[in-house]
């Protein structure tokens, strides 16, 4: 199997450091204690949500764990941190979180790996990804033998399926539950919330499926069950259901249950439920009260925005913050560590540094050699333009950079702390373009996850301060549509976000895909700065003419300074 080049580097320096680093022994017992300190800490302030001091807490405890190399206390904190991120909304980073806490219990062996599976699932499933979110539970429930822990993932996947409007599968999977809760073995151990959870949901699926007094019936049994015990959180669920099941039969009825729904919201402060409620109210459009149900949803739909972006930030700044402080807690555990390197190790490096250049020349004229080859239907106008581009990018960005690191380290002496520091730090920017011209290159998906590696790139580009919005991507019927349309779709896109990144200053950015019988359209429109339309190819948006053209399809441009961005992309099936 090849290996890239920087593999090979990578672990050169690793021998070197090896042979460089001495053992510094650490008071263990005082890290262990002080880790055990921060990680209660942590769990006392999620248990009362306040979750800003519990991600802090359970960050340090991280840290610290790291130190000792406990695999286990490092899962659990990467798990409770990845469930702070999915109850503030900010899924994608659940999910990054949740997988490296995974490969951190594989390797202590750990049991926690159902929850964790579970915990990618309900962000796949928020992020609507619900295939992905049902690979995930079952992997949850396989993990599981008690039967009763299995109950929790199986009946996730019956709600996926009930997002999905899959109603007949959803349906036996929750009687199945249903019925097993009766069985010996669970009959003592299973809740009365156990119970009303599957009731309230297998009568909602009975309604929507069309059988509507049956899950009439069990709703409310579902709801009895709920207020009987006290089950605040839980009861809001079944008056959400019940205001749906009004919704076409007793409008006034509706209000009703949905007011309740958000009533109890608000005194637990449980947010999403309370913009559920009133978009139940609002579709209802039954009271005068209406315009009072509309603002109330846009005040607090901007309020949790503002406070999801608040804790990216903070969370960003903790993370930041914790690297630094590791980095220099690194600086201070090698203060006393050897630093003499031989001239044979720098010859060495010097080889090294030559060979990394080549090896990175010969991969991208590879990459590029490719790239033409898959795409013969691009006019060699824009093979051009993309190979001069990444040509200038190797000249102008490693080339140089390569050479002016071989001269550093022909003529500096390695054995002092702050040259090899510089050292390092150099060929990690090396590094780090080269990633950056790799992933501007990289391959277009044009199988099944298509939409989905749309998606993917074009949330690459959310920031705080900017938001993308793809809308109707999932209508268009993509099985149609042959694999040189989707890969020139998918750079035009590319190229759309590198310009409106480097130029347009945007704050807002919305993508609408549509179809028609003849033909696929995409309306790109940003709020940016916008340009002289006889700039255009200043900006090199002429290349997407090029690509779009080669498709025999059309894109018109819709421009002026400080009027924002406007793109209209026609390419027929």
């Amino acid at each position: 199997m090849l290996r890239s080049p920087f593999f090979y580097f990578i672990i050169l320096l690793f021998l070197f450091s090896c042979e460089e680093k001495k053992t510094v022994n650490l008071k263990t017992e005082a890290i262990r204690k002080e880790a055990l300190f921060r990680r209660s800490k942590a769990i006392e302030n999620f248990d009362k949500q306040n979750f800003n001091t519990s991600f802090y807490q359970f960050n340090k405890s991280k840290a610290l764990y790291e130190i000792l190399k406990d695999s286990a206390n490092i899962s659990y904190a990467l798990i409770k941190i990845a469930e702070i991120h999915q109850r503030n909304g900010d899924y994608y980073g659940s999910k990054e979180l949740a997988t490296e806490a995974l490969l951190f219990s594989k390797e202590e062996g750990g049991d926690n790996t159902g929850s964790m599976y579970n915990l990618l699932g309900i962000a796949d499933k928020e992020l609507s990804l619900y295939d992905d979110a049902i690979y995930y539970y079952k992997l949850a429930a396989e993990q599981y033998k008690d039967p009763l822990f299995k109950q929790a993932p199986i009946q996730n996947i019956a709600t996926v399926y009930i997002h999905q409007k899959k109603y007949g599968k959803a349906i036996p999977i929750l009687d199945s539950l249903l019925q097993s809760l009766s069985s010996e073995s669970l009959k003592k151990r299973a809740t009365p919330d156990d119970k009303s959870t599957l009731i309230d949901n297998l009568g909602y699926a009975y309604f929507k499926n069309g059988m509507e007094d049956k899950g009439f019936h069990l709703m409310t049994e579902g709801l009895n069950i709920r207020i009987d015990r006290q089950d605040t959180y839980g009861s809001i669920e079944s008056y959400l259901h019940l205001a749906d099941y009004y919704s076409k039969k007793n409008v006034k009825k509706s209000d009703e249950n949905a007011l309740l729904a958000y009533k109890v919201a608000t005194d637990i402060n449980s947010i999403d439920e309370r913009l559920e409620a009133l978009q139940i109210l609002i579709s209802n459009d039954n009271s005068p009260n209406t315009n009072k149900y509309i603002q109330q949803f846009f005040t607090l739909n901007d309020s949790i925005i503002k406070v999801r972006n608040n804790f990216k930030n903070k969370s960003a700044k903790i993370k930041y913050d914790a690297k630094k402080e590791k980095d220099e807690n690194e600086k201070l555990r090698l203060e006393k560590a050897e630093n003499q390197l031989s001239l044979q190790k720098a010859k060495y490096l010097r080889i090294v540094f030559v060979i990394v250049f080549v090896f990175l020349v010969i991969l991208i004229a590879i990459l590029i050699r490719y790239y033409k080859n898959k795409n013969k239907a691009i006019e060699f106008k824009s093979s051009y333009d993309t190979e001069t581009r990444i040509s200038k990018k190797i000249h102008d960005e490693l080339a140089n950079d390569v050479f002016q690191v071989i001269a550093f380290a022909e003529s500096q002496p390695l054995a002092v702390e702050n040259t090899k520091e510089n050292l390092l730090q150099k060929l990690d920017d090396i590094y780090g373009r080269v990633r950056g011209i790799s992933k501007e290159n990289n391959k277009i998906e044009t199988g099944k996850d298509f939409t989905k590696s749309i998606k993917e790139m074009l949330s690459a580009y959310n920031t705080v301060e900017r938001n993308i919005i793809a809308t109707n991507l999932e209508s268009v019927n993509w099985e149609e549509v042959d694999e040189i349309k989707k890969i020139t779709i998918g750079r035009v896109l590319q190229e759309l976000m590198v310009n409106m990144k480097k130029h347009s200053k945007a704050s807002l950015v919305v993508i609408k895909f549509d179809s028609d019988q003849k033909s696929i359209l995409i309306n790109y429109t940003d709020n940016g700065i916008g340009c002289e339309k006889t700039k255009i190819s200043k900006n090199g948006l002429q290349n997407m003419e090029h690509r779009i053209q080669t498709v025999k399809g059309t894109i018109e441009f819709e421009t002026e300074p400080q009027n924002g961005f406007k793109a209209k992309i026609t390419i027929p099936k």
